[in-house]
């Protein structure tokens, strides 16, 4: 019955839960610069009654809306930034951007976000009503605290790696969370850790044929940088990745020994330390680069995120809710814009969900449930086995410090590209606003459970402080600010 009342408080606020997805999807704004955004969130979540923070870790578009008192604290991660040059009409079957070279959400996150609100609203209308029976009783004990965080930056910052460095997620007692996908699942396994640093060369310029010898190039320690990481790579273990883009090569003049030279190198490994560690070591080559040019360079971090620990706890608690709850159901004109989408990508034919590439036997018994070209209208069964995804989320960071979950809800078609056009086009029509709106209601039947049950949450406890026993590394140094 709790469950039932907090679900209809969702539904009851359907209308302004897609209001905030297509303002978002609007805004499309990126890295940091979530000002609309934010502003948005923080106006709703207070006409909503929540007690709202802005600029929360020193990112001013970053915030936190909470509810309750007492414990235990359950957080709802939401995200909201878009991606560069995807701009895109929105429930367009055609590539066609709003603005040529504008932004756009080919990630999602106008969904994520506005879904993220849901559960909050779910969760606070549960509160509410827990605290009137524990008064009516006579009771002063807070009945718990539901805390929606604002992340801004995942593509760009990981805002919640910085959220980490500052202690924000030691106040959670648990952090659920969900994204976007072709698919719906409980996510289970870990991720790549990454790290971000940009390398700046300075040299001496000089005429490159009449006094070669007065010039120091900046972009001979670039390329010398960048032969010193490949013979790196030899050396570096399996599932570690180190990639790199010239960011300014000094100029266009080859007459002219470059004074100046930029790289920017990324760093991942399944396990953060790892990435840490391999870090210090192509700062060492840059520095080596450095002293056989006679240059000189700066360092500027960019970004840091951690790899995620699987809670199978959490998992156990989300799947049986969604299970409970069904998944988002499509009308017939909805399926056939799916379908036709489909048509624009190669990959529809793919089998959906993290197990599938870990397990053979789970990809079989999945590739005869989904739907080839058109939405997967169903739940992936929980994969309890080891996962592991190449791609980076600074979720990781978060499940470093408290008890993590996640799921995915299918808000686009099977095999749908990530950070595609057609993920812009789909976010933008009733097919992502049924994912949001779902996905609010299966955090919100989640965190109830946790309210409801303390051994759940002990037990959730306990596996995560087995499971990060080596201790957490942040990526984030202490002087580094999030900025664009």
């Amino acid at each position: 019955m709790k469950k039932d009342i907090a679900i209809l408080e969702i539904e009851n606020k359907r209308d302004i839960i897609c209001d905030v997805a297509d303002k978002i999807w609007e805004y499309a704004e990126i890295s940091l610069q979530e000002y609309k955004s934010c502003d948005l969130y923080c106006k709703v979540l207070e006409e909503e009654g929540f007690a709202v923070e802005k600029g929360i870790c020193n990112i001013p578009t970053a915030f936190s809306a909470s509810f309750g008192s007492g414990k235990p604290v359950i957080g709802i991660l939401a995200e909201y930034d878009a991606l560069s040059g995807l701009s895109q009409e929105g429930g367009a079957l055609l590539e066609k951007p709003l603005e040529q070279g504008g932004s756009g959400h080919g990630c999602g996150h106008n969904l994520l976000g506005a879904g993220a609100l849901a559960a909050a609203i779910g969760i606070k209308k549960y509160l509410e009503d827990r605290t009137k029976e524990e008064s009516d009783s006579g009771s002063s004990k807070g009945c718990g605290t539901v805390i929606l965080y604002g992340c801004p930056g995942e593509e760009g910052c990981a805002s919640k790696a910085f959220m980490a460095r500052d202690g924000e997620w030691d106040k959670l007692d648990a952090a659920l969370t969900w994204h976007p996908a072709d698919c719906n699942e409980v996510v289970t396994g870990s991720s790549n850790s990454c790290i971000q640093v940009q390398y700046t060369f300075h040299g001496i310029a000089s005429h490159a044929s009449g006094a070669p010898e007065k010039g120091r190039s900046a972009l001979d320690a670039v390329e010398l940088m960048n032969i010193g990481v490949q013979f790196l790579r030899e050396h570096m273990s399996e599932r570690a990745r180190v990639h790199y883009a010239i960011t300014d090569a000094g100029g266009v003049s080859p007459n002219v020994v470059q004074p100046r030279a930029q790289v920017l190198y990324m760093v991942r490994s399944n396990h953060i330390a790892e990435a840490v560690e391999l870090q210090k070591r192509v700062g060492k080559i840059a520095e080596g680069a450095a002293l056989m040019t006679e240059t000189t360079f700066d360092r500027k971090f960019v970004d840091g995120l951690s790899d995620t620990v699987t809670n199978r706890t959490l998992e156990k608690v989300a799947y049986r809710n969604f299970e409970e709850l069904g998944v988002p159901s499509h009308s017939e004109e909805e399926l056939e814009y799916a379908g036709k989408l489909a048509m624009t990508f190669d990959g529809a034919g793919s089998v959906p969900g993290v197990g599938s590439g870990a397990d053979t036997d789970y990809a079989d018994k999945v590739s005869k449930m989904c739907t080839p070209q058109g939405m997967n209208d169903f739940l992936l069964p929980h994969f309890m086995g080891d996962a592991f995804e190449p791609s980076s989320t600074d979720v990781g960071d978060v499940s470093w410090n408290c008890p993590t979950m996640q799921i995915h809800v299918a808000a686009w078609p099977n095999g749908c590209p990530g950070h595609s056009w057609q993920n812009v086009a789909c976010a933008r029509t009733e097919i992502g606003h049924k994912a949001a709106v779902h996905a609010g209601k299966v955090l919100c039947a989640t965190a109830i459970d946790l309210f409801e049950n303390e051994d759940l949450l002990n037990e959730a406890k306990a596996e995560f402080i087995e499971r990060t026993k080596e201790g957490y590394v942040c990526p984030i140094p202490a002087d580094a600010i999030a900025e664009i």
